[in-house]
């Protein structure tokens, strides 16, 4: 198994973007509900190693990357609130369904946008043997990465970022 930073990361994309597709082809609230909270869990694990490892070490490293580092905190901040408010509702909300769509398209056009032009320049910015190390670190963070956007830790990053 690769230990890239950035292959690991596509790796959660694509991972999310087949929740995402069970999510649509859900035929009933209940299902939909099931798959909501994997999607949650997915994502809170996946944006607190990017914000935890990833972000700030390219934000240090590769300054020019700034204003792309600064986009990323706040469309995980989107998602997060979005979890977070998704989290406490029942599948059987009249508004559950329009909220996940939105989750779904603020995240798939985050992720078109991370892979399609961010991922290329911190590749060549930080090179391979740097993107392993912290791929590394974010394997390491996943393990003990909280799981629901209730735990703690699970939003300081983001929150950190904003506020520094």
């Amino acid at each position: 198994m690769s230990t890239d930073a950035l292959v690991l990361l596509k790796q959660d994309h694509k991972e999310i973007k087949k929740l995402f597709k069970a999510f649509e082809d859900a035929d009933t609230p209940k299902r939909r509900g099931v798959v909501v909270e994997k999607i949650i869990e997915e994502l809170t694990v996946h944006t607190y190693i990017e914000n935890e490892c990833l972000y700030p070490e390219t934000r240090k490293l590769l300054p020019d990357l700034e204003d792309d580092v600064l986009e990323s905190y706040e469309e995980h901040h989107v998602a997060d609130v979005l979890c977070i408010e998704l989290s406490s509702m029942s599948p059987d909300d009249e508004r559950f369904e329009a909220k996940t769509t939105v989750l779904i398209e603020n995240v798939t056009h985050h992720i078109e946008e991370e892979e399609q032009e961010w991922f290329p320049k911190v590749r060549d910015g930080l090179g391979r043997a740097k993107l392993q190390e912290i791929g590394a670190r974010m394997l390491e963070l996943k393990e003990k990465a909280p799981r629901k956007p209730s735990q703690p830790g699970a939003l300081k990053k983001a929150i950190d970022a904003l506020t520094a």
